[in-house]
């Protein structure tokens, strides 16, 4: 029996850019991708008959009026994953869509393959910010979280500090290995280090664990 694809739809008023992340995310094998050129027109496709499982929003998009438009989406279909996606918005505008419900925020700048990566990452049920862009909100810091870390990270952490690999990680956690390699590499980036066992090592020598 097949699995069905994920259905992502990419909503963009620009058509080179709307039309080329489409192209590129339509030959990944696992995504079946959609496409809209206002809010209204996305809302409609939500509203279809394809169950859409995640929205990738321009933040200046006509229809959108700041982050209305993403308040719209998230209220009304909290089931549905919705991203932002600005080649201008600031920290804070990314912080606002956090709070908002938003599961992520796409930099227009992003290399498209961190984007697919960004994708797998949200689909498998976290979040994705790019690091130094947007700070953790509250709810998602751990009680005395290291360095900024979230609670998935001192998870991630822990697991490394007992030298396990990416893929042990992910067998523990419960999570796919494509998620377990972000969380790393988010780990190396808030702890200003260079691979794994500096990470591990900087947790071991501040008694993290």
């Amino acid at each position: 029996m097949s699995i069905a694809m994920p259905n992502i739809l990419i909503a963009d008023d620009h058509d080179l850019v709307r039309d080329t992340i489409a192209a590129y995310l339509g030959q990944v094998e696992e995504f079946s991708v959609l496409t809209a050129a206002t809010l209204d027109e996305a809302v409609k496709v939500i509203a279809g008959e394809i169950p859409i499982d995640l929205v990738i929003l321009d933040y200046n998009m006509p229809g959108m009026n700041g982050l209305k438009g993403l308040e719209h989406i998230t209220s009304r279909y909290p089931h549905i994953k919705v991203t932002l996606m600005s080649g201008i918005a600031t920290p804070d505008v990314a912080n606002e869509a956090m709070e908002l419900g938003a599961q992520g925020f796409f930099p227009k700048s992003a290399a498209a393959s961190s984007m697919v990566n960004a994708i797998k990452f949200i689909l498998s049920g976290e979040r994705y910010f790019p690091v130094g862009f947007t700070s953790e909100a509250p709810e998602r810091q751990a009680p005395g979280g290291f360095m900024g870390l979230s609670p998935r990270e001192m998870q991630t952490l822990e697991k490394l500090c007992q030298g396990q690999s990416n893929k042990e990680v992910a067998r523990e956690l419960g999570l796919q290995e494509v998620t377990v390699k972000l969380h790393v590499k988010n780990i190396l980036a808030k702890l200003g280090v260079s691979n794994r066992t500096q990470a591990a090592l900087m947790a071991k020598e501040n008694g993290i664990f």
